[in-house]
């Protein structure tokens, strides 16, 4: 045979293996799996505290010393004032990486609220800090429960 001859023949053998590789590769590449597309960025779920504010004031009623100041409050005024614990912001405050409700205790007149002392209450209901306005610094219960020395109002009049 003549180069000439050859050369479609060898043409059709070279297109024929191409073709034969791209259907074994195709063939590969399917039997691969195929990782799902990149999902979009989803919004951040905010989940709802584990702690609510109306138990976070429910905690903070509880505690002796604002049961004491309470009872104080209505002896002194005669049943007209009462102690309570009100939101001071509903935006929470984030104290080294976690989130707190601001509440406050107040002596509620029927004219005014009158601030005795500032809390803040984790929302996973683990801790409560005393904002110290007096100080600018934030205490411990504990810490607090030591610097107060006993259950007196500040005086409210």
């Amino acid at each position: 045979m003549s180069n000439r001859a050859t050369a479609p023949y060898t043409l059709r053998t070279t297109l024929a293996a191409i073709a034969l590789c791209c259907a074994v590769a195709g063939c590969k590449r399917a039997e691969r799996p195929v990782a799902p597309p990149a999902a979009a960025p989803a919004a951040p779920v905010v989940q709802a505290p584990a702690y609510s504010k109306e138990q976070a004031m429910a905690t903070l009623l509880a505690l002796p010393e604002l049961t004491a100041w309470s009872a104080q409050i209505e002896r002194r005024t005669g049943g007209k004032a009462r102690g309570a614990v009100v939101e001071d912001d509903p935006v929470p405050r984030e104290v080294n990486g976690k989130t707190y409700y601001q509440l406050s205790f107040v002596e509620n007149r029927a004219q005014d609220a009158r601030r005795q002392e500032s809390f803040l209450v984790a929302q996973d209901g683990s801790e409560i800090l005393v904002d110290d306005t007096e100080s600018d610094t934030l205490l411990s219960l504990q810490e607090w429960r030591r610097k107060i020395e006993r259950v007196n109002l500040k005086s409210a009049d």
